[in-house]
């Protein structure tokens, strides 16, 4: 089916009134839109060569070009996707001090015991090294390295799927924050460690494996809902949409 100017343009004001932009940006932008259509044809490229095929998106990639596009804090959709990058390098980073703790999942240390026919029995320690100490120094290096490079991702791309004209700014400013966010996130998960050991020493794995983790990663989506409350614009007057930066 060939698309006409009259057709994209229509299909694109649909876009617009559905994304809730206001009626005088519409029409200026279907001028502009038509002009360079127009100007197109006379060159002999057809609508569906100049828009790419996809006139939504062309349409949307407009309005966010120029502050249109209505949008909120999205606070909870950015903490959530802060979440699900922090999550798996929360909880590897969990098992790796299991792994690496006197103790834990890899230390070979062992004790036994000779009975003596007078005197009280003899134990003896045998001490090994503990291969999970180096893996659980160099895993925590690679999981703050996933975790920044994951929680980036998701967040940007869930600011992408809601067409977020502050995106951009959002990025920039959470990349500058992040490495001082895990950092946080790092010693509150020691921190946590450390009261367990201190008020709960037989319980100490426990508490470190249920609450460490849960603390690290709210740390990390609170970090990343501040950095976006931060580098959000301001709501104009209408409460509709936001300012680009600048204004």
């Amino acid at each position: 089916m060939t698309v006409t100017v009259e057709d994209a343009i229509h299909q694109a004001m649909e876009t617009w009134r559905r994304l809730g932009i206001e009626q005088d940006a519409t029409d200026e932008m279907a001028e502009e839109l038509a002009a360079d259509l127009t100007a197109a044809a006379s060159d002999g490229r057809s609508v569906t060569d100049y828009i790419g095929g996809d006139i939504d998106a062309l349409a949307t990639s407009w309005a966010v070009e120029r502050g249109l596009l209505p949008t909120g804090p999205r606070l909870k959709e950015t903490a959530a996707a802060a979440v699900r990058g922090a999550a798996i390098p929360a909880v590897v980073a969990v098992i790796l001090w299991w792994a690496g703790m006197p103790g834990g999942l890899l230390d070979r240390d062992s004790e036994s015991m000779t009975t003596q026919l007078k005197g009280p029995p003899v134990w003896e320690v045998h001490h090994y090294p503990n291969p999970g100490i180096p893996l659980m120094w160099v895993g925590w290096t690679m999981c703050l390295l996933a975790a920044f490079f994951w929680v980036r991702s998701t967040v940007a791309a869930e600011l992408q799927r809601q067409h977020d004209p502050a995106r951009e700014v959002t990025m920039r400013a959470l990349t500058k924050a992040l490495p001082l966010i895990l950092l946080a996130a790092a010693l509150l998960g020691t921190a946590i460690n450390s009261l367990g050991d201190y008020a709960f020493p037989y319980f100490q794995t426990i508490v470190t494996v249920l609450i460490a983790p849960v603390a690290m990663i709210g740390t990390v989506a609170a970090g990343a809902a501040w950095v976006r409350d931060r580098t959000c614009p301001p709501l104009n007057t209408s409460g509709l949409k936001y300012r680009t930066p600048g204004i």
